[in-house]
């Protein structure tokens, strides 16, 4: 995910959490913090996001569910959701 950088870390620190509690009944393997990066290109009026990684190993129809709750917020600019 890259979140936007409006975001304060105790505030970015608690979205993460959020969006790791909408993934019930998974595994973590690995979270990594890439860190504030600059963009390619402007998105939403952001020129610089924070990065963030997720790796985790679930079954069933809740990548429907997450994918729907991640585009509903408005503190996550891009992110991108790989099947292995």
């Amino acid at each position: 995910m890259v979140l936007k950088t409006s975001l304060t870390e105790a505030n970015r620190k608690k979205f993460i959490e959020t969006v790791k509690s909408w993934v019930k009944n998974a595994k973590f393997t690995k979270e990594e913090d890439w860190g504030e990066k600059a963009l390619a290109y402007v998105i939403k009026r952001e020129n610089k996001g924070f990065f963030q990684n997720f790796v985790f190993e679930t079954e069933g129809e809740l990548i429907k569910d997450l994918e729907e709750r991640v585009l509903a917020s408005d503190n996550v600019l891009r992110h991108l959701l790989v099947r292995q």
